[in-house]
């Protein structure tokens, strides 16, 4: 099912991520609506799959793994789809982005420290079809609404 959104929709999905735990009422105060209307509003977003679900969303740096880095990929040819699966299999991997530019994929990597990070970029190297790469070490989260599970 799709849906359109509106201002109201919009500023409903931003109260929630900023705290997915706000009473009903409080929210409805805040966008100056009834509760039934927000109610409904979150319902409708619900079952169009826009809002998929609600989580405790932890700063990124109170996590088992305190090293996190960016690691850029170019990929020869037409291998994106076989070096995504490979990357699928690290656990240390927590997220994958295909992109245009300089690098095909941008992966976002977390480790217990710099040697065990040393050690997954080495054995992602491995992969065929990677070419080339470049590696950030991320320093701090100062915001993100990204759940960390």
């Amino acid at each position: 099912m799709t849906i359109s959104m509106d201002a109201l929709d919009e500023k409903l999905i931003t109260l929630l991520r900023h705290d997915g735990r706000r009473s009903i009422s409080d929210i409805a105060i805040d966008l100056d609506v009834s509760r039934a209307t927000v109610r409904a509003r979150i319902e409708r977003l619900e079952k169009a799959g826009i809002i998929i679900g609600y989580t405790v969303i932890l700063r990124a740096d109170t996590v088992e793994a305190p090293v996190r880095g960016i690691m850029l990929i170019e990929v020869e040819g037409h291998a994106s789809d076989r070096v995504v699966k490979a990357l699928s299999g690290f656990p240390e991997v927590l997220e994958i982005h295909t992109t245009n530019g300089r690098w095909d994929l941008i992966v976002e990597l977390s480790a217990t420290s710099l040697p065990e990070l040393d050690a997954i970029l080495r054995r992602i190297r491995l992969i065929s079809g990677i070419t080339s790469s470049e590696t950030n070490l991320l320093l701090n989260t100062p915001r993100s609404t990204r759940a960390r599970l």
